[in-house]
């Protein structure tokens, strides 16, 4: 990692910028691979899904009796820590439903707000080298509390053609049984156009490598909403002399082994917690099963130092990130400073990884900067807000003169029509 030592606020974008990977023929492998399962369906998801898995799959659809065997094949102890956090995650989530609020904003006028299901959803559940079953649940669970009426999980398979037993008992705990063995861009496009096998959906959710990603913006081109923009996985720890230099070490950690595109951020006001932090980084990387990718994330991050901790605060906003840890003192009186995250740990024992697994928020974040104009996946993500109105006799007839005028003046004199014939009912 390197360390920069009190940069000027004028470097300070040039020290926000993540990793760039060359992306120069994405675009048009995208666009070409959309083109062909639009064309072939199902024919052209299993090229693709040959070329890029090195697997044959005729039939893409799990079936019950693998969904049902997965369970046999994981331990009791796993089980037990993916119900726990079911419970959790169900919890934090079902407090967010809306519940209708009439407002009254003059008399005979009633206005209110009420959620509806996006009814066909989409979740991408990477595969690969970490089967994030995890992200099933975080997904899954607020989808149905949603209400959607439809929801189509798609993960790739492994070497064998099998979708991971924790991914499948994951998306059994949240209920969903519409189960797809193909990933990457062949995915995407699936759940934008629809097969026969796979159903067209109306929004897409999860997150993916730089591939993935490329393919959920074209899908967006073509009329499919998307989640978030997401991208490789970061952090961002403020830490002062108050905080565990091993437990930030390993927080870090944590997110260098996401992938070699990972990138992780130490700000301090103090040098001897930066140095102590990056000893605890070298002692505990060389007993990582990931150290080959943990050493390549770190070698685009950045430990630095800066004068104060509310400038610490100032850099993170700055950079947006999209998990951040607070190791200081009273982390709680620095939160009124957080303008730009996606999810916020306080304190030395709020360890990232809680966020991740277990302690009930969504670990599916906006990331590379777009915290400051994105939120996480919630509830929320999976409705579609429709507002309403009721307006009485009383009510037209103490705004319309209202209503009459503005339309007047912008001269849509059929708007003014509108209110004017009911006035003269009245």
């Amino acid at each position: 990692m390197r360390k920069i030592k009190f940069p000027a606020i004028q470097s300070w974008s040039k020290l926000a910028e993540r990793p760039s990977l060359d992306t120069a023929n994405l675009s048009s492998t995208v666009e070409k691979i959309f083109t062909e399962i639009r064309k072939n369906g199902d024919t052209a998801v299993a090229k693709y899904t040959r070329r890029f898995d090195k697997i044959s799959i005729v039939q893409t659809r799990t079936s019950v009796a693998e969904i049902k065997a997965a369970s046999g094949k994981l331990s009791t102890d796993l089980k037990k820590a993916m119900q726990r956090a079911v419970r959790n995650i169900h919890r934090f989530h079902a407090a967010q439903i809306e519940k209708p609020k009439v407002i009254r904003t003059m008399k005979g006028v009633y206005c209110w707000r009420e959620s509806r299901p996006i009814e066909n959803v989409g979740l991408y559940i990477p595969g690969g080298t970490a089967p994030l079953f995890s992200t099933a649940l975080m997904l899954g669970i607020p989808a149905q509390l949603a209400g959607c009426k439809e929801i189509v999980l798609c993960t790739p398979p492994d070497k064998n053609g099998l979708i991971h037993p924790a991914i499948l008992y994951a998306a059994k705990l949240a209920g969903i049984s519409n189960i797809c063995k193909v990933g990457g861009i062949q995915a995407i496009a699936a759940l934008t156009w629809g097969t026969k096998q796979i159903p067209r959906v109306d929004k897409i959710f999860g997150p993916g490598n730089q591939y993935v990603t490329a393919a959920k913006q074209y899908a967006l081109q073509m009329g499919v909403a998307i989640d978030l923009p997401a991208g490789p996985s970061e952090v961002l720890i403020i830490a002062d002399q108050t905080c565990k230099p091993a437990f930030v070490a390993a927080d870090l950690l944590s997110q260098a082994e996401h992938g070699p595109d990972s990138q992780v951020v130490l700000l301090s006001d103090d040098e001897q917690v930066l140095d102590a932090v990056l000893a605890e980084v070298h002692t505990q990387m060389e007993i990582l099963p990931r150290i080959k990718i943990a050493k390549e994330a770190l070698r685009h991050s950045k430990v630095i130092l800066l004068k104060s901790i509310d400038e610490c605060m100032a850099f993170s906003n700055h950079y947006a990130p999209e998990h951040l840890i607070l190791a200081v003192k009273n982390p709680t009186s620095k939160m009124a400073q957080i303008i730009n995250a996606g999810s916020v740990f306080l304190g030395n024992y709020s360890c990232e990884s809680a966020g991740d697994y277990a302690s009930g928020t969504n670990h599916t974040l906006p990331t590379n900067g777009y915290a400051s104009r994105y939120s996480g996946v919630s509830v929320d993500s999976f409705v579609k807000k429709i507002t309403f109105q009721r307006i009485t006799r009383k009510g037209i007839m103490s705004l319309g003169p209202t209503i009459e005028r503005m339309a007047q003046e912008e001269k849509l004199f059929a708007h003014q029509n509108a209110v004017t014939l009911r006035l003269k009912t009245l």
